[in-house]
């Protein structure tokens, strides 16, 4: 069951959705401008299809737009275009970008423009499990072509294809910052890392049988035994606590100013 507020906040989006909006098939792009800023239809992404959050997800638009002063919705952009999209099976059609700009607010062509320039949101359908594999030089000096090669023999895809069954995505990727465990690759949202031949075909036939590994202690998974980024000898740097705040800090230069006095410190 839906609360008050959420009914509520359903039937702003409702009103707001009906007010004229000129959308990405509907611009000055699609009037005459470059082909890039034109939608293409797709089979479950047309002008016409339909999006609507789930009553689940209507309660975390809530949570989420009450983060935000009443003024500054369109700061909900993001992480409303995630939850679209995590709802949505991994991609985000034309029509849940839609309903996230009516939900705060603004011309549709606000969100296009933020779905376009985050690589975190997927304008095409993936797979269960989308594969991004990184390829920058760390990786690739540490074999991150022979993992390629590995996927691609392993599922009879290419960079930037579906298996037919609409299993696997791969797609090869700019750094993913674990350059310290190459190479390695982001399933969906976790890190599997310090990957060679044999453990990619373990975690593909892992992913097939509906059981991925899961994450390691810290987050992500290297997948020779080891503990986050450490070395063969285990641990051997920063084994104790990090000192508390003002560790070495002049004894001249220590707060001195009231917190309540600083916007006059600062003539505010």
């Amino acid at each position: 069951m839906l609360s008050q507020a959420a009914r509520v906040a359903r039937q702003h989006v409702r009103t707001v959705g009906g007010q004229a909006a000129r959308g990405i098939h509907a611009s000055r792009s699609s009037l005459g401008g470059h082909v890039l800023g034109k939608h293409k239809d797709a089979p479950g992404n047309t002008t016409d299809t339909h999006f609507e959050f789930s009553d689940e997800n209507f309660e975390l638009v809530e949570k989420i737009l009450a983060k935000y002063p009443a003024n500054y919705r369109q700061a909900a952009a993001i992480p409303l275009l995630d939850l679209a999209q995590r709802q949505n099976g991994g991609w985000l059609p034309l029509a849940a970008m839609n309903k996230v700009a009516a939900v705060i607010g603004v011309q549709p062509m606000r969100i296009y423009e933020v779905a376009t320039f985050y690589t975190m949101f997927n304008r095409e359908k993936r797979g269960q499990y989308f594969i991004q594999l990184c390829g920058t030089t760390p990786c690739m000096v540490c074999g991150s072509n022979d993992i390629k090669k590995t996927i691609t023999e392993e599922l009879g895809i290419k960079d930037g294809e579906t298996t037919a069954d609409g299993l696997f995505t791969l797609l090869e990727v700019e750094c993913l910052g674990s350059c310290a465990n190459a190479p390695m690759i982001q399933l969906n949202d976790d890190y599997y890392e310090c990957l060679t031949p044999q453990t990619m075909k373990e975690l593909i036939a892992a992913c097939k049988a509906g059981n991925p590994p899961a994450m390691g202690k810290w987050g992500s998974l290297p997948m020779n035994g080891q503990v986050s980024c450490e070395g063969p000898h285990g641990k051997t740097s920063l084994t104790e606590p990090p000192p508390g705040p003002g560790f070495m800090m002049r004894k001249d230069l220590e707060p001195k100013v009231d917190p309540a006095s600083v916007k006059a410190h600062m003539s505010y």
